[in-house]
């Protein structure tokens, strides 16, 4: 009995370690045989991020070409502002006049007020009014437009500005083209008098188009007085023209500043990325069992 006893045992002994070391052996290749996940290089988040640096980084070099462009054209402006003023000849080339633009001209004639229109709503300095637009019959007999200035809402509304001399008048302005519209300004309405932008064809045929000999030719006048003169103007409802300056808007170097650092902002959150991804390819635990 003991020997059977004894026998059953020494079986059940041999049983355990035969399983423990079939255990150990299924453990050992399946350590083995383990190869972790590698994540894709090529998810939806790691494309976004490597095209938006390559796209601003254009985006910027464009800029940067249009803002060199737009450099040139403000000083080729300026070195025409600073030359000597012109007579306009009688009859104004028109398809030259774009390259005349911020020339300065001077004009002899007298003012047509029965056809002034008011160009506005404009603000000058926080005050809001409009710009008085007065054709000027040159002595030649034609007629060109003269932007005279500014004048404050009260007097234009109340229809009270100062017209200005009634006989022959001298004045120095500078040539301008129509203004750009843009889509939130309104249609201007010549029969109610109304003139939210200088369509320049429009206002000559309001003044009398071709039969009265006027010329879609638009100056603006330069005022070139002291400020406590231009206050007393203002004060008094007299046309208050511009200063002789260039007013083209560049702001290309702020879309540089923006595109390149939004190039360089997305090009670090990619090398980021890359270096996080590359680390967990290489280092991944076994899985527990």
């Amino acid at each position: 009995m003991l020997q059977r006893l004894a026998a059953s045992r020494s079986k059940w002994r041999d049983t355990i370690i035969n399983t423990r070391r079939w255990l150990h052996s299924e453990d050992s290749q399946a350590a083995q045989s383990y190869t972790a996940r590698k994540n894709s290089w090529f998810s939806p988040t790691i494309l976004v991020l490597g095209f938006i640096p390559v796209f601003t980084f254009a985006l910027g070099t464009w800029q940067m070409q249009r803002l060199q462009w737009k450099v040139a054209l403000i000083d080729e402006l300026q070195e025409k502002l600073h030359r000597e003023p012109i007579f306009l000849p009688k009859r104004v080339n028109l398809s030259v006049v774009p390259e005349f633009v911020y020339r300065r001209v001077l004009l002899r004639g007298r003012w047509d007020h029965k056809h002034s229109m008011l160009l506005g709503p404009r603000v000058r300095e926080g005050s809001h009014g409009y710009h008085v637009v007065t054709p000027l019959i040159r002595s030649d007999g034609s007629t060109v437009l003269v932007d005279r200035g500014f004048v404050a809402k009260e007097f234009a509304d109340a229809d009270t500005f100062e017209r200005g001399e009634t006989g022959e008048v001298v004045i120095l302005g500078m040539l301008r083209t129509s203004h750009t519209r843009n889509s939130f300004t309104p249609d201007n309405k010549p029969t109610e008098k109304t003139w939210y932008w200088a369509d320049v064809d429009a206002m000559a045929d309001y003044a009398g188009g071709e039969a009265k000999n006027v010329q879609p030719v638009f100056v603006e006048q330069i005022y070139e007085g002291s400020s406590q003169d231009a206050t007393l103007r203002l004060n008094k409802g007299i046309p208050l023209g511009r200063a002789a300056s260039v007013d083209v808007r560049n702001a290309h170097l702020s879309y540089v500043i923006t595109w390149f650092s939004l190039s360089a902002f997305t090009t670090a959150m990619l090398v980021r990325l890359v270096l996080k991804r590359r680390a967990q390819n290489h280092h991944r635990p076994l899985p527990r069992q």
